[in-house]
């Protein structure tokens, strides 16, 4: 055990996704962003972060919340590779360090190897469970194959139906590509019918590195756009059909991630998603053998914050080099950002995919020209449910306005 304590001293929580089985997965999803990252830490003989440093990692994440609310994050790779005995030692150490908090936890999953005594697992210790499906069957099995390249949509279906029967609560976090961008009603009744009451729409803009196979860095302008990223303004088109349909029909039922935060915005609200906050770097990731990165999405050498073996969580996570990061994301704004009557709502969306470069030599949003399209579209309804809420009324009113239009 760490006889080193070092609390955070201010007053806001940091988020660390733990990645306790690294890139390992059952699957081999033609657009994933993490497969190629196996050459970053040294290989270890089983490949999963040791004893030693989840507990480690459980008592300095503890250690990093300036509150009585702990929200553990597993992630992956595949973290169910692990087996149900890892996580019952998780939440041992959890319990141990804990300090009577209360503790939650959500794991993000593709579903496959659900099972009844991983359900009933996650139903008494109260997971909130992800699960990633990208639509019907067609949308879903384009590119998320097995390694054996074939099809997983039955088998992540099989696991969504264990876990409604265990009752466990799970959200739904869909990846929009160049092909199921095209089905968007479709993408969103198939979640209506299979029960899913909040769900996550997440464009995927990938490079390939000029000079290999390999992913590049989100800072590097060069290198070619992957086949499976989704169109500016399609995914732009595809947010505002489902909107129509959400804003008539759905309001305060069902929750879609963009909307929730388009409407938070409106109101003068943290937009409750780093994608559209004004400064991001408060929540990093954990790869298995303690290395600490800004984001899981800037999983490159540059930006390793060191290793929990040798800094705290606390440490990396309030030092200036992170707060920098984080920073850069309002500090960086392209010119085009600074004079958009969006920026509120947007605030450049995500730095991952500011690839554009502009005369000027600042980056820009791949995904600008969509966004404003919905930001352009939504407007007038978000108008109406925030002035809603500013007297106190509730924003599924709208569904009434819209009425009579």
């Amino acid at each position: 055990m760490s006889k080193t304590i070092q609390f955070n001293p201010l007053k806001y929580p940091v988020y660390v996704m733990a990645k306790p089985i690294g890139p390992a997965c059952n699957l081999r999803c033609s657009y994933c962003y993490y497969l190629d990252k196996e050459g970053l830490s040294p290989k270890t003989s089983t490949n999963r972060m040791s004893d030693a440093t989840l507990e480690l990692f459980t008592e300095q994440y503890i250690n990093a919340q300036p509150g009585v609310e702990i929200l553990f994050t597993w992630h992956g790779g595949e973290p169910l590779l692990l087996g149900l005995d890892y996580y019952r030692k998780a939440l041992c150490l959890q319990k141990a360090y804990g300090r009577n908090r209360q503790i939650d936890n959500t794991l993000q999953t593709n579903g496959v190897l659900l099972t009844e005594e991983w359900c009933t697992f996650f139903k008494e210790n109260n997971f909130l469970i992800g699960i990633s499906i990208d639509g019907p069957e067609h949308c879903h099995n384009k590119y998320r194959r097995t390694i054996q390249d074939n099809g997983s949509f039955q088998q992540v279906l099989n696991g969504i139906k264990l876990l409604q029967k265990h009752q466990v609560e799970f959200n739904v976090l869909s990846v929009i590509n160049d092909y199921n961008v095209q089905f968007p009603m479709e993408v969103y009744h198939f979640f209506k019918l299979m029960g899913a009451k909040y769900i996550q729409f997440s464009p995927v803009v990938e490079r390939l590195n000029a000079a290999s196979d390999f992913l590049s860095a989100p800072d590097n302008t060069e290198g070619k756009l992957t086949s499976w990223s989704v169109g500016s303004m399609e995914y732009g088109q595809f947010l505002t059909t489902i909107f129509d349909e959400w804003v008539r029909h759905d309001v305060g039922e069902t929750f879609v991630t963009t909307f929730d935060a388009t409407l938070a915005s409106f109101v003068g609200a943290p937009a409750g998603t780093c994608v559209y906050s004004e400064t991001c770097g408060h929540a990093a990731a954990l790869e298995a053998n303690g290395d600490l990165y800004s984001c899981d999405h800037f999983v490159f050498p540059e930006y390793n914050q060191g290793n929990i073996h040798k800094k705290t969580i606390t440490e990396m996570m309030l030092s200036p080099v992170q707060f920098k990061f984080g920073d850069d994301k309002r500090d960086k704004l392209s010119s085009a950002c600074r004079q958009c009557k969006y920026l509120k709502l947007c605030h450049g969306e995500c730095p991952k995919n500011r690839i554009l470069r502009l005369a000027d030599g600042s980056t820009h949003n791949y995904l600008c020209t969509g966004l404003k399209h919905y930001f352009n579209h939504v407007e007038p309804y978000m108008k109406f449910m925030a002035n809603e809420l500013k007297h106190k009324r509730a924003p599924s009113n709208v569904k009434f306005w819209t009425k009579t239009e």
